[in-house]
């Protein structure tokens, strides 16, 4: 499993925005239309663009999001959640759009972070090409490694376009997902409780 803190290294050099707005216009003949035609000739460029919001998690670094910490907790030491975090992410296979929530625990053990932060990383994490799978392990192995908590627990819902818009075509289905570690894992009493809360 690669280490969840390191953004991906690019294989190759990242081609200029000339280079793939000059993609998205062979791909709008691929399909049939004429890219010259007045509607479409300013979708490479808004293409180029939507795409750098869609994958701005690529220039961003979960270490330095949860690198500020707090050890001031007043004797806290119970969990920590943010529930229901909406999140749009794309998938890697057909780079149709995963839309969904993420709740996220963690119970401190000396340390505290802003709670912001937290939803910070899922966003950073959903701006990348994803599965949902790789996506829950990287939220919460980013948690547990920066913060050295007791534990992190971390359940991803979604729907999947891929699935609901193209090939099999069922509507309303969701995928679960959950990574649990610490506590979280060992510990039946403490899961249940987060699970509950996330109810």
């Amino acid at each position: 499993m690669q280490d969840a803190l390191k953004k991906p290294e690019l294989v190759v050099d990242r081609p200029s925005r000339e280079e793939a707005e000059e993609a998205v216009r062979t791909l709008l003949a691929w399909t049939g239309d004429d890219p010259t035609r007045e509607g479409l000739l300013d979708t490479p460029a808004r293409v180029v663009r939507a795409y750098e919001e869609y994958f701005a998690g690529y220039q961003n670094d979960p270490v330095k999001v949860l690198q500020r910490t707090f050890e001031e907790t007043d004797g806290y030491d119970e969990i920590v959640m943010l529930r229901d975090i909406p999140f749009e992410s794309h998938c890697e296979h057909h780079i149709a759009p995963i839309i969904g929530t993420a709740h996220v625990a963690y119970l401190p053990d000396s340390r505290v972070v802003g709670i912001s932060k937290l939803a910070r990383v899922v966003e950073i994490f959903a701006k990348r090409l994803q599965t949902q799978e790789i996506m829950t392990v990287q939220v919460a192995d980013a948690i547990q490694e920066a913060l050295q908590p007791q534990g992190v627990a971390v359940v991803i819902d979604a729907v999947h376009q891929c699935m609901t818009t193209r090939g099999i075509q069922k509507q309303g289905v969701a995928t679960v997902t959950s990574r649990m570690t610490g506590v979280f894992r060992s510990q039946p009493e403490t899961r249940r409780e987060f699970l509950a809360m996330i109810k």
